[in-house]
C-alpha cells in the first residue's frame, strides 16, 4: 500500500473531499459520490498534534515576546525632526519615523507628527 493511501483513508480517492460516515458499511464523498468500504477504514488510527502556534494562528492572536533581559522601565524615544511645515498649524518642524508596511520592493511609509498641535499624518514614499 502506498504511503498516501495509508494516511489519506478518510478522504475521497477521486476529489480529495473529507468522507462522510452516513452508513455502517461505507463512507461516501458528499461531492462526487465515491464510496470506501468501512472494512478498509476499520482499525486505522489518525494522529495529529496541535501546537500553541496552531492555536494562535487559528484565533488570529499575535505571538507575545517577553524579553527577560530587558530592563523593566519605560524608555522615551526621541524621534527625528525634519524642517517641514505642519499642514494644520504651520509649525516649522515635524517629528517623523518610518516603517516598512508594504512589500520589500516598495518604499517605506513615513509617519509625521507635529510636536506643537499633535496633528499626525503619513506618506508612502
Amino acid at each position: 500500500m502506498a504511503f498516501w493511501q495509508a494516511r489519506d483513508f478518510l478522504f475521497c480517492g477521486v476529489c480529495g473531499t473529507l468522507l462522510d460516515f452516513n452508513s455502517h458499511r461505507y463512507a461516501s464523498c458528499p461531492l462526487c459520490g465515491f464510496k470506501r468500504k468501512a472494512k478498509d477504514i476499520e482499525g486505522k488510527e489518525t494522529r495529529y498534534a496541535v501546537t500553541a502556534e496552531d492555536i494562535r494562528r487559528e484565533l488570529k492572536i499575535k505571538a507575545l515576546v517577553v524579553l527577560e533581559s530587558a530592563p523593566n522601565m519605560d524608555i522615551v524615544v526621541q524621534r527625528s525632526l525634519t524642517e517641514r511645515a505642519c499642514p494644520e498649524c504651520n509649525h516649522h518642524e515635524l517629528e517623523y519615523y518610518t516603517k516598512q508596511l508594504r512589500s520589500a520592493d516598495e518604499g517605506q511609509t513615513i509617519f509625521y507628527e507635529c510636536p506643537e498641535c499633535g496633528h499626525a499624518f503619513n506618506e508612502n514614499s
